[in-house]
């Protein structure tokens, strides 16, 4: 099976590597939220939007009038382009909100380029990339398959990384005739039908308190730079170095605890695919249950929207088969031995006894092993 995969590997880029980096994305970003500009005036006079090709050729104008925007890969460009035709055309089908002009205050900045003509090669130490030429980056793992493009990104943390796209072959892993069901939850991060729990690694709250001190740091910095800008009207606050260096500081912590969460749920989630044929989840509601404000920040760091997509595209690939159950469907409330549902019971309440049968229960346990039921009615094993 052809899939896309992206390979991500930090860069290494010179000084003058790197300002060639920053001038492509801030104008990628340009040419972005000028066409939109006159997209959206466009669009209010005759009542039609504009196109990529309409678009494609006047950029080529606009080059010639902005001799700067010769500086970076034509690609970024060109794609930036792409990128708004399709918003409109998500737009327009209702799958998405009006695009917005993008902000250079935003913390993630990118560009894409794409491959053509071996503008694009990787080495065991260097990666070459158009106008950029070759770039050192930190190898962790070989890329495999087509390469297709890549995404050039500059983090918060003032780092820079690469993910490049490729089309490679996938094998669809053995067969092993087991099925299994999740209940996912905020004391034991998943909790399977065979009785085994995960615990939730809590990455956030291991370094909460020197987070919020570098935060309350920060804070401070902010402040300060603020009064040192307003005596001293020429400052901005990329002048003021100790809030500057603050900032990295935080956007580290904060980009320590996002690499361990995902480590975290690409093991786990690679270990189930590999070891069961079907895996049955509920289709939960993340939206409306951060609604609650007593467990939102909860919900928030355990991340179930991600590990449950990357079951979906693992299982995908692998021939195995994710199977989701209402969000409705009564798991903690029903019986696992008898099927008798004992009604609606409160959080703190983690085992419990059937008053029919007699079986004692632990909640989760119950519950995964309902949803597992519930999941095989619809596709049994083998089928």
């Amino acid at each position: 099976m052809l899939v896309q995969k992206a390979f991500k590997f930090r860069l290494f880029p010179t000084e003058e590597q790197a300002i060639l980096i920053n001038k492509s994305i801030g104008c990628s970003r340009f040419v972005y939220n000028h066409f939109l500009d006159i997209w959206k005036k466009t669009y209010a006079q005759t009542g039609k939007g504009l196109t990529y090709s309409l678009c494609s050729k006047e950029l080529t104008e606009l080059k010639k009038h902005l001799i700067w925007l010769k500086e970076p890969d034509k690609f970024a460009l060109q794609n930036c382009l792409k990128n708004l035709s399709n918003a409109y055309d998500r737009f327009f089908k209702k799958q998405a909100r009006h695009p917005r002009f993008k902000s250079k205050k935003n913390p993630n900045q990118a560009y894409k380029t794409c491959f053509t003509n071996n503008n694009i090669d990787v080495t065991e130490h260097a990666i070459k990339l158009p106008k950029l030429g070759w770039v050192l980056y930190s190898r962790s793992r070989q890329v495999e398959g087509r390469l297709l493009s890549a995404f050039i990104r500059r983090v918060p943390s003032g780092k820079y990384f690469i993910s490049l796209v490729t089309e490679s072959e996938v094998n669809k892993l053995p067969k092993t005739g087991q099925a299994v069901g999740l209940d996912l939850g905020l004391l034991d991060f998943v909790t399977l039908s065979n009785g085994k729990k995960v615990p939730n690694p809590k990455f956030s709250r291991q370094i909460e308190q020197k987070l919020c001190r570098e935060q309350r740091k920060l804070s401070r910095r902010y402040e300060g730079a603020e009064k040192r800008t307003l005596k001293e009207k020429n400052l901005t606050l990329m002048d003021c170095r100790n809030y500057q260096k603050q900032k990295i500081k935080v956007a580290k912590l904060k980009e320590k605890i996002s690499n361990r969460k995902k480590d975290f749920l690409h093991q786990l989630s690679t270990q189930l695919v590999k070891k069961h044929d079907q895996l049955v989840v509920e289709d939960l509601n993340v939206k409306g249950l951060l609604k609650n404000h007593h467990l939102a920040k909860a919900i928030s760091e355990v991340s179930w929207s991600e590990f449950i997509r990357q079951l979906a595209y693992k299982s995908k690939w692998y021939g195995k088969e994710l199977i989701k159950i209402d969000r409705f469907f009564p798991s903690s409330q029903n019986c696992s031995a008898c099927g008798h549902q004992d009604g609606k019971k409160a959080l703190h309440i983690r085992e419990w006894t059937c008053p029919q049968c007699g079986t004692h229960h632990d909640r989760d346990v119950n519950a995964a092993i309902n949803i597992l039921r519930e999941g095989l009615k619809r596709t049994p094993i083998g089928a």
